[in-house]
């Protein structure tokens, strides 16, 4: 009951306990469906246009609907849409196990399904990251947030695919069955949450101005406008480096396939690591002073692996750098949850998941063109430069992007104005 307790404290309610295991049976699934859908499409073509095309409609509802998403997940009941959300991803997972099961599979096929539930998860993640805020105090926003990301590390990261590439291994129909039936889990959890009804977005308004109306807010205010040109400018960086990690590993580093396997696992685990002390952190430092250690560990981590070529030192940078991720993440959540209205929570948060994803985007293709015309090292020398560049100009900023260290209460007039 002690290690319950402390993996799941009591304050956090029982309502938190069904969200927390209706994330982790979500997760479960993706990790899943990480391995097993790759492996899908490779089973179909062998030609990287399409394998590409795959990756690329994976990522693009986010730049057509996220906006819309976040008008939704605020003009309508939180619970009632991310059930229906998962429902539909249900269903499409059957319609595909249908195919399957009928020997009517096609790329053309796949690519659509792996479309709509790109769709489907737009949806889904903005809707979920509106919960918690709606469940939990203000102060406990940085543990109940751990707990959420330690499950996407875990089941999403380190069990999920390899549950995927066994179950493909046993025939192309199981992985997707596996994934329809803990979607279906989590679907009932999520059903079991009662929360206070959240206050609608204005009556009349049309869905183009909710959707500004996020975009201004955001703009307005100075924490969460620097935290999210931040996020997006860093992740154009760690894009263009991570493009190319798996041709760094194989060629510079000369670790092979396992190698690059190594590298990924290296990450997962420094984010267990910082899992394990997060609570530590928070009660012990400043957000804003965890956050400025955060870039500066993020900033050394590509000048490391531009000068190494040792794959020992490779992975310990990467675990070092799979902490950071862990702890800048639940930092940046946390904080965008203090910051924002609960009835702007959709919107907001839906203008910071656009950045994050539309960025690392655009760095992924700049991190392409880079190595081809001047080698796979460019990347990791255009990410140091560029993270050190931001580091000197938000320095100052970082303590007051985290003003709601003070979860009790709102920022005062005094520290937002030193933000702008």
């Amino acid at each position: 009951m002690r290690l319950l307790e402390t993996l799941l404290p009591s304050r956090l309610g029982t309502q938190f306990r069904w969200l927390l295991g209706s994330s982790w049976a979500s997760n479960l699934g993706d990790g899943i469906v990480l391995a097993a859908g790759p492996l899908l499409i490779a089973s179909q073509t062998t030609d990287p246009r399409l394998v590409a095309l795959a990756a690329l409609l994976q990522r693009l509802p986010w730049l057509l609907f996220g906006l819309y998403a976040g008008v939704l997940a605020d003009r309508l009941d939180r619970i009632r849409l991310s059930v229906a959300v998962d429902l539909l991803r249900i269903l499409v997972l059957v319609g595909l196990l249908g195919c399957i099961a009928t020997d009517r599979i096609g790329i053309g096929l796949i690519l659509a399904v792996v479309f709509l539930l790109g769709v489907a998860e737009v949806f889904a993640d903005t809707t979920a990251g509106t919960l918690l805020p709606m469940l939990v105090e203000k102060r406990d926003l940085g543990v109940a947030n751990a707990r959420l990301t330690a499950g996407f590390l875990t089941v999403n990261q380190l069990i999920g695919p390899p549950i995927g590439a066994g179950l493909f291994a046993l025939g192309l129909l199981w992985p997707f069955v596996a994934q329809a039936v803990v979607l279906g889990c989590a679907v009932l959890m999520l059903s079991r949450i009662r929360v206070r009804r959240s206050t609608p977005a204005a009556v009349g308004r049309s869905t183009w101005t909710e959707m500004v109306s996020g975009l201004v807010w955001t703009w307005r205010s100075p924490a969460v406008r620097t935290l999210t040109l931040t996020i997006v400018t860093f992740n154009v960086t760690y894009g263009a480096a991570w493009s190319v990690l798996v041709l760094y590993a194989t060629e510079v580093l000369d670790m092979g396939e396992v190698g690059f396997g190594l590298l990924t696992s290296a990450g997962a685990v420094g984010g267990m690591i910082g899992v394990a002390g997060y609570d530590w952190l928070e009660r012990r430092f400043r957000l804003g002073d965890i956050m400025r250690v955060g870039l500066i560990l993020e900033t050394l981590t590509h000048l490391a692996l531009a000068l190494t070529r040792s794959g020992g030192v490779a992975l310990v940078v990467m675990v070092v750098f799979g902490a950071h991720a862990f702890v800048w993440g639940v930092t940046s959540r946390t904080v965008r949850m203090r910051a924002v209205p609960e009835e702007l929570q959709g919107r907001v948060g839906s203008v910071y998941l656009v950045g994050v994803f539309g960025s690392i985007v655009v760095g992924n293709a700049l991190g392409g063109v880079l190595a081809s015309a001047w080698g796979l090292l460019a990347p990791f020398w255009f990410a140091f430069v560029g993270s050190a560049v931001l580091v000197v100009l938000v320095w100052g900023q970082m303590p007051h992007i985290a003003h709601t260290d003070d979860p009790d209460g709102d920022a005062d007039d005094e520290t937002v104005g030193a933000a702008t």
